[in-house]
């Protein structure tokens, strides 16, 4: 619980505060004086009866009541002092700079648990241990640099590396970001990137707080919290974009099934950013310029006009935004026509609207005019506009400026000069504007801002299912692999279709199976995970012979127990499945089936449990969509059907989330019909 005596002290006390500022306690007390903090400071320092011209006291008990205490000791002490301070002195905000806990040994382990409770035990809020602080429009209890010029409107930046942040400010400030309020969170010993968020939800105000949230994660310990809390501030109004280290999944673990084996925690990663709403970064830049496209105004449509008076960055945005499957639409209309006649000549209003190397401010005035008032089939503009250094360009920003205020479609501004035109570009900053230095970077946020998803349906209506019988079976069954027939059991509880089949342990059984069930057939070993690694599966048998043959073959190889028999289907395989991702719950899967499961990797996820429509984005998802869709002349998949299979896997799986993991590979599906042709269901009963 973040506490109001961190985000607004009546007092700070820097516990280690020191005249030298080259250490962290020098530096955050001067950040603390140079930051107008209104209430009162104190220090404790042992050797010094004064510090930065503020009293020292060498003594703990002389200390008035203080509402938040700034740490830089070293780590031994730091649990003594907090408990003196927390009984005695009333202090329920505590940010403890020092490192030597979780992060560096099992002594400082326990050290790290010793504080907390001590914290907990009075209702306090603590940050860190081993971070840089926390910067907020009342207080600057940071001991690094930058500190930025706080704009209420900026961006509320929660980052769990502290040198991390600090890199992205660096950056991200030159470039006219904002930043409102800077939370760096360390070890999160109590307070990580998931309370933070969940205080600017519970305390959001819409005329006061910031709409944009970034954040820097290393490790996401709580994802149901930072879903529940990301996707209520995006309903808010709000825009979040985060970066998630350690995408790399080195620590796969092994997996018994298609499902297991893609489904991996960067994964659970993607699938709880896209239903939180959450823009997923991928380094620094990135997120600071998907921040920097936040921080315009929305998009209503995606047909955008490039104006430029250079050829090479247009075509090279141009390329980037279609690739993200933004619109540059052709151009030629009699209000183009009537445009260029304000040009020079040799200009092209066709879309990229270049004017030329020699183009004036008044030029560009007034193609920003035409754009925003004429051309009704354009819903925002960028401007790209550097400069040789022959002349002076303030003129072109200050108009650039001048119509971003004026314009009723967004105009996103990429000024390249920045070594060139530095003074402009500063000059042009300093007005409050974010410039992009770099369009092609610029063309990639717009594309995924523009087509982030929207956060997940707080509630929606769940298909039926047979919850007794699905509780009955797997209450009675013990972890592993179930039986076909109880895996048939639960695919009908849930409403899934699945072919006819029957299941065979000698020569006799497979030959009545195939004559109950109707020549064609397909024979499948059970018992193998991996059926066609073993040449477990014959296809198209059409004859009782036949039949009698491939039983014998199958039956003979390694860890088979059983023949499953079903009828021949005709259609496109396809897959579907669920797997446990620790701590994150269910993943649930869809893809092209068959061997291609593994060979293409071209797999959707989604977070469970999904709705209709969430399976309906999953499947729009995959690269292989067009073979769905249906091509050169072959026939699709009933889109709607694969989807309701989709959403009847989620159901089965909050009904039944002892399911480890689960394959429906393949789904035979055509424009009539998707049904499950095979299927695996393993349980774990204790995650």
């Amino acid at each position: 619980m973040i506490t109001e005596k961190l985000i607004n002290p009546k007092s700070i006390l820097v516990v280690g505060g020191s005249n030298d500022v080259t250490k962290p306690g020098g530096k955050v007390l001067k950040n603390i004086i140079d930051g107008n903090f209104s209430g009162d400071i104190y220090v404790t320092n042992l050797k010094e009866d004064e510090v930065q011209g503020i009293k020292s006291f060498k003594d703990p008990s002389e200390l008035p009541d203080v509402d938040l205490a700034v740490i830089a000791v070293a780590a031994r002490f730091v649990v003594d002092i907090v408990k003196v301070l927390a009984d005695k002195k009333n202090t329920r905000a505590f940010i403890v700079l020092s490192a030597g806990f979780s992060e560096e040994s099992e002594d400082g382990k326990q050290l790290e648990k010793q504080l907390v409770e001590t914290v907990n035990n009075v209702n306090g809020t603590l940050i860190g241990p081993n971070c840089t602080g926390v910067i907020t429009p009342n207080h600057h209890s940071v001991f690094t640099l930058p500190i930025p010029k706080l704009d209420p409107q900026g961006c509320d930046f929660i980052s769990g590396s502290g040198a991390t942040a600090c890199f992205i400010m660096e950056a991200a400030i030159p470039n006219g970001l904002k930043f409102a309020n800077v939370f760096s969170v360390g070890n999160s010993a109590q307070i990580g990137v998931e309370e933070v968020l969940q205080y600017m939800d519970e305390s959001f105000d819409k005329k006061s707080s910031s709409k944009v949230k970034l954040l820097y994660i290393e490790n996401i310990s709580k994802p149901q919290m930072l879903l529940k809390h990301a996707a209520s501030l995006i309903r808010k109004g709000c825009k979040i974009a985060a970066v998630k280290a350690g995408s790399s999944d080195a620590g796969s673990r092994a997996a018994s099934s298609h499902t297991g084996a893609l489904a991996t925690s960067d994964a659970a990663v993607d699938s709880l950013f896209k239903k939180a709403g959450i823009v997923r970064c991928y380094g620094r830049e990135d997120l600071i310029s998907i921040a920097s496209v936040f921080m315009h105004p929305g998009l209503e449509g995606k047909n955008l006009a490039i104006i430029s008076h250079a050829g090479g960055p247009a075509v090279m945005l141009t390329d980037e935004l279609s690739k993200g499957g933004m619109e540059i639409p052709h151009i030629d209309t009699p209000e183009s026509r009537e445009l260029l006649t304000h040009l020079f000549p040799g200009s092209s209003v066709n879309n990229p609207i270049d004017f030329l190397a020699t183009g004036t401010a008044e030029q560009l005035g007034i193609i920003i005019d035409y754009v925003d008032k004429k051309f009704q089939n354009i819903d925002g503009m960028i401007v790209i506009f550097g400069t040789p250094g022959l002349f002076p360009v303030y003129d072109v920003y200050d108009v650039l400026d001048k119509k971003m205020k004026e314009s009723s479609k967004p105009i996103f501004p990429v000024l390249p000069s920045v070594l060139t035109a530095k003074a402009e570009v500063d000059d042009f900053i300093s007005k409050g504007r974010i410039n992009f230095p770099d369009e092609v970077t610029l063309g990639n946020a717009i594309s995924r801002v523009y087509n982030a998803p929207c956060p997940f349906k707080e509630s929606f209506d769940r298909p039926k299912t047979d919850v007794a019988t699905i509780r009955e079976i797997v209450d009675n069954s013990n972890d592993g692999y179930l039986e076909p027939e109880k895996v048939q059991q639960l695919l009908d509880a849930s409403g899934i279709s699945r072919a006819g089949e029957a299941v065979a342990k000698t020569t006799e059984d497979a030959v009545k199976a195939a004559e109950k069930l109707g020549l064609p057939v397909v024979m499948k070993v059970v018992g193998p995970v991996h059926k066609s690694d073993v040449g477990g599966v014959a296809l198209n048998i059409k004859t009782i012979e036949s039949v009698k043959k491939e039983f014998n073959r199958l039956i003979e190889i390694k860890d088979t127990t059983s023949v499953l028999i079903q009828p021949m289907l005709s259609g496109r395989e396809i897959f579907a499945g669920a797997k446990y991702e620790e701590n994150f719950g269910h993943m649930i899967l869809c893809g092209i089936g068959g061997i291609f499961i593994e060979v293409l990797k071209d797999v959707s996820m989604g977070l469970a449990p999904i709705d209709h429509d969430e399976a309906i984005n999953m499947i729009n998802e995959l690269k292989s969509y067009a073979i769905i869709e249906g091509v050169r002349g072959q026939e699709g998949i009933n889109k709607t059907l694969f989807a309701e299979t989709l959403v009847n896997l989620s159901a089965l799986i909050e009904a039944a989330p002892e399911i480890y993991e689960m394959d429906l590979n393949p789904l035979m599906g055509n424009m009539n019909q998707v049904i499950a042709v095979d299927a695996r269901i393993r349980l774990k009963k204790e995650k």
